[in-house]
């Protein structure tokens, strides 16, 4: 496959799975905590590969937000990057592809999560 070639989504993953993923991100922390709570999403492979990511990635980005809203010039351009991250991840998501985010993945993994 080249690298220009849209990947075609796993049969399991079903549209569904694919929009709460892509939800998880946009709305980081909300919908990840929401899907933890539904006993017939949280279970799924693919929500479960993404969900868990997206709530540990919505809480750095709070955080960060949170260290970075005291320094003027670098909390005019944080909200723009942190908008840019989600997008990608939740356009990614909702092709269907499994993410890797660099340190999140791994920490995902080695906790079990995911």
């Amino acid at each position: 496959m080249s690298e220009y070639e849209t990947p075609t989504p796993s049969p399991e993953i079903t549209s569904e799975d694919r929009l709460w993923a892509m939800l998880s991100y946009l709305l980081t922390p909300l919908i990840p905590i929401i899907i933890l709570l539904m006993e017939d999403k949280k279970n799924r492979p693919f929500l479960k590969a993404h969900y868990f990511q997206a709530l540990v990635l919505g809480i750095v980005l709070l955080v960060f937000g949170t260290i970075l809203a005291f320094i003027p010039v670098v909390s005019c351009i944080f909200p723009f990057v942190w908008l840019a991250i989600v997008i990608i991840y939740a356009v990614k998501a909702n092709k269907g592809e499994y993410i890797t985010i660099p340190v999140i993945t791994n920490f995902v993994k080695n906790q079990g999560w995911a």
